[in-house]
């Protein structure tokens, strides 16, 4: 790769990061990369290509290995490789080499893991049917393990077909190679194509192979997890029955050990929980020991089970015993009501006692978690993630069902998912600051207006200010309280604890999950890819740069509250007072609702409020110009357009009724039908509404590069590339200059640079 620009990784340093854009391809010249989505890793060596196996966004982490060496070059379509290979036979020969053997490579990670995911599966069958076989043989007890209800073998989107491995294995095993590429290299066309070939089907090969990833990290707790609702528990218990009636174990212990040694083999559990497990099994004296209750903590933990939680979690809480009996007797009044959605005066009452119990609960059994710095128990973590109080007003089978989840309810949370306790253990810790009240004042406003009001002392205030406890509380009483009761949906007959009624669907499949909000987010990201970009200033007077705005994407935080709801929030636009702190998103952490539908509303409403705060005073000022300025123009002065037809005016008119006159929510379904028909050619909007969103909330350029021959979009797409290149070309001028005053380009001056070429 003569002629490019070299780029030195130290070992350990991050190359690409998994769903970030793919704007460059790198080509390994020397060392060493680590390709990982979870357990799958594939190892890159010299003449491998990063970013190969994607398309749009990065599908794995790339971090290098060792020292290592890199050439990058643009590429953000087939067109970037035209260059390449125009450039010289060599580039040609090296990257269709490159490309064959490492989809070869990808192919035989496929293979494994499709081989692990299917012996798995049937492992897991015939060690629970065993358990069957042998609780009846020997008379034991059976216990309940409805986790095997929904254990299903992997049903996959993206395949690799059988003609696609043995093709690639023919090529690379059967002598072919050189001729092939001998052809391909002949012509430009078949070159870019071989290579656009091979790409594209290791990116669903990959696809594949993240589906069998996310198939073993779910389904693993089935075998081994940290709630210890699992099969080994299962055996364990089985075993000590058998023991206890003097039977011969033997043959039980030699399932324990397949079932142990399948657990150290399969490489997807933490060390830790394996060694622990498996030290407790190994060091347990059959004869003498006494059995440990399912659903007992590691640590002595007194026994509970669900029928007692409703008692545990209000002891914990340490709710007097007169007072826990109210709680009781308001909810086993409410639990018996013919009708949970009446809205008569007595049943708003009955509901009114029991959310302010709630609360009261929540918050002291939320505090002393923190305070006590345990791991909470799992009908704890049903009741702070979940709102489950009792198992009877949630439903027994519901109930059971939870607390199966709890060794996975780390998949309801990422860098910027979090369950609701999640996020105020974030806020305890310090890492994120409380959101703002129904009022938009912040916490130190918040204090400030309490100390104005005479309800805390100036001293009071100040220690307020600096108590994580403190914040903690005002989080749970503002936007807890109220983000709960709003994502409900159904605000009249909203009751904070989790009822059946409201569970209409299985729980599981109601799991608000990280990876379905990230999807959900992405999905709007490869539409709307400016979407979630501020304008952050970077100065460096000592190299030149005073004042230079450069386009960073802050990533919103989304907040699952404990409900089964069927409305998303944006609560927030800013995390705080600067630019680059993160929106706020609340969902329900269950639904039956579609979650892209919810996340592109709320999104609308997160462009609007972004801009209006970007904007200040001035926001619908046209004379500022802005999404917010000309899209108020364009609605009050619509009958006077002579641009929109009879129909389109009469149509708008319809849509402001529906908003009861609000511009924003008029946005948001405009702005819903630019990201689901628009997008791909199907008109919804009106010419002024598209020319503003084409101005403010652009499409990415492979669907520019679809639209741009269609009249309804030829000129505003050629005005904003026209735009985007000169304000590109102004800034690596800009860079330029930086940099022989002794700058460093940084990624993040990278990204803001790449920013006007996607």
């Amino acid at each position: 790769m003569e002629n490019r620009e070299k780029i030195r990784v130290k070992k350990d340093q991050v190359i690409a990061k998994q769903k970030e854009t793919v704007r460059k391809w790198y080509i390994i010249m020397e060392g060493s990369v680590v390709q990982s989505n979870s357990y799958a890793r594939i190892l890159l060596e010299k003449n491998s290509i990063i970013g190969f196996s994607e398309v749009d966004r990065y599908l794995c982490n790339y971090v290098a290995n060792q020292d290592t060496i890199l050439v990058a070059f643009p590429f953000d379509s087939s067109d970037a490789l035209r260059p390449m290979i125009s450039s010289s036979e060599k580039n040609k020969e090296f990257l269709l080499n490159a490309v064959l053997r490492q989809r070869q490579k990808l192919l035989e990670t496929y293979a494994g893991f499709h081989a692990l995911s299917r012996q798995y599966h049937t492992f897991v069958e015939n060690i629970y049917s065993d358990y069957m076989a042998y609780c009846t043989k020997y008379q034991l007890e059976t216990q309940a393990f409805t986790r095997m209800e929904s254990f299903k073998a992997l049903e996959m989107r993206h395949k690799a077909d059988n003609w696609e491995i043995n093709n690639s294995a023919s090529l690379m095993q059967g002598g072919y190679l050189d001729e092939y590429v001998g052809l391909m290299k002949k012509d430009d066309g078949l070159c870019i194509g071989a290579i656009m070939e091979a790409s594209y089907q290791s990116r669903r090969i990959m696809q594949g192979l993240i589906e069998m990833v996310e198939y073993l990290k779910y389904e693993k707790d089935v075998l081994l997890a940290e709630s210890e609702y699992d099969m080994f528990r299962l055996y364990f218990d089985m075993i000590l029955q058998a023991g206890y009636k003097e039977l011969d174990v033997t043959p039980l212990q030699e399932n324990m050990g397949k079932l142990a040694e399948v657990i150290r083999k399969l490489g997807i559990y933490e060390e830790q929980l394996v060694a622990q497990r498996l030290a407790e099994y190994q060091n347990y004296n059959f004869a003498d020991g006494p059995k440990k209750p399912q659903g007992a903590g590691n640590d002595g933990e007194e026994e509970i089970n669900l029928e007692d939680g409703f008692g545990y979690i209000l002891n914990y809480a340490g709710i007097e015993k007169e007072a826990a009996e109210k709680i009781k007797n308001d909810v086993e009044s409410y639990r018996s009501l013919p009708d949970l959605l009446s809205t008569d005066d007595t049943t708003r009452q009955l509901r009114r006692r029991i959310t302010t119990a709630f609360y009261d609960v929540y918050t002291r059994v939320c505090l002393r978690v923190l305070e006590e710095k345990e791991e909470p128990s799992p009908i704890l973590q049903m009741f702070l993630n979940f709102g489950f109080m009792d198992m009877q007003t949630a439903g027994e089978e519901n109930a059971k069902l939870l607390y199966s989840m709890m060794g996975r309810l780390q998949r309801c949370c990422s860098e910027h998912v979090y369950t609701v306790f999640a996020w105020l253990k974030s806020i305890y810790e310090g890492k994120n600051e409380p959101s703002k009240n129904e009022f938009d004042m912040d916490y130190p406003a918040y204090l400030a207006d309490m100390r104005k009001n005479g309800n805390l002392t100036a001293e009071e205030a100040k220690s307020h200010l600096t108590r994580q406890d403190m914040k903690v509380k005002y989080e749970i009483s503002n936007m807890i309280s109220s983000g709960n009761r709003a994502t409900y949906g159904k605000i009249s007959t909203f009751c904070p604890i989790l009822c059946s009624i409201d569970l209409i669907n299985s729980v599981d499949k109601m799991l608000v999950t990280a990876k379905k909000v990230e999807e959900s987010v992405n999905k709007i990201r490869n539409v709307d890819y400016s979407v979630f970009y501020r304008e952050i200033l970077f100065s460096d007077p000592a190299k030149g740069i005073n004042s230079e705005m450069i386009m960073k994407e802050v990533l919103p935080d989304v907040i699952l509250m404990p409900n089964a709801g069927t409305r998303a929030m944006m609560w927030q636009e800013l995390g705080g007072v600067k630019k680059d702190t993160s929106a706020r998103y609340l969902l329900p952490i269950f639904t039956v609702v579609d979650i892209d539908e919810m996340m592109m509303e709320i999104t609308g409403r997160y462009r609007w409020e972004i801009c209006r705060r970007i904007q200040g005073v001035r926001w619908n000022d046209i004379r500022e110009r802005s999404l917010t300025s000309e899209y108020c123009d364009y609605i009050q002065f619509y009958r006077k357009n002579h641009d929109l037809s009879v129909e389109a005016k009469e149509k708008l008119k319809h849509a402001l009724a529906q908003g009861k006159n609000n511009y924003r929510e008029v946005f948001v379904k405009d702005y819903q039908n630019w990201l689901k028909y628009e997008s791909r050619g199907s008109f919804r909007l009106n010419k002024v509404a598209r020319e503003i969103l084409i101005s403010y909330c652009p499409f990415p350029k492979p669907i520019r590069d679809d639209l741009s021959a269609n009249p309804m979009y030829q000129n505003s797409m050629r005005r904003y590339e026209i735009q985007m290149t000169k304000k590109a070309q102004r800034l690596q001028g800009v860079f330029e200059k930086y940099k022989k005053a002794g700058g460093v380009i940084t990624k993040e001056l990278e990204d803001g640079l790449e920013y006007f070429y996607m």
